[in-house]
């Protein structure tokens, strides 16, 4: 008896713990966002839309991957990021965003535009 408990609390806590690192409940928000400052991008200089670019990837990170890797990146479940970016390229991270690694699933985002800004952000963390 005591196994079988061990077991399904073991089971629901992992069922917990995955459920929360990611959720696309905001992501229709997101991308109304992301549009908008594309509109706005043609009017701007190369800076103001690498900084518009560096706003969304973190709503999409607060959204989508905070959860796990803490809002300011210090890790809780998932590892800490505050400097991921001396480890791995953008190249890398999109990989790992787009396939997991570790216990991180895979597919958490799945827009190519968000995994991109995210992990552009993200590699810029040394």
């Amino acid at each position: 008896m005591k196994l079988k408990n061990l077991l399904l609390a073991a089971g629901l806590g992992a069922t917990l713990a995955l459920g929360a690192c990611g959720s696309d409940d905001s992501s229709s928000s997101d991308t109304t966002k992301e549009d908008t400052s594309m509109n706005d991008d043609s009017s701007m200089n190369d800076d103001s839309s690498k900084t518009e670019t560096a706003v969304n990837a973190e709503k999409i990170f607060a959204n989508n991957c905070a959860t796990c890797h803490g809002n300011n990146l210090e890790g809780n479940v998932g590892p800490n990021l505050t400097k991921v970016g001396s480890k791995y390229s953008s190249e890398e991270i999109q990989k790992i965003i787009k396939n997991g690694k570790g216990q991180m699933p895979a597919g958490i985002l799945k827009d190519d535009k968000e995994i991109v800004a995210v992990a552009d952000w993200l590699a810029d963390m040394k």
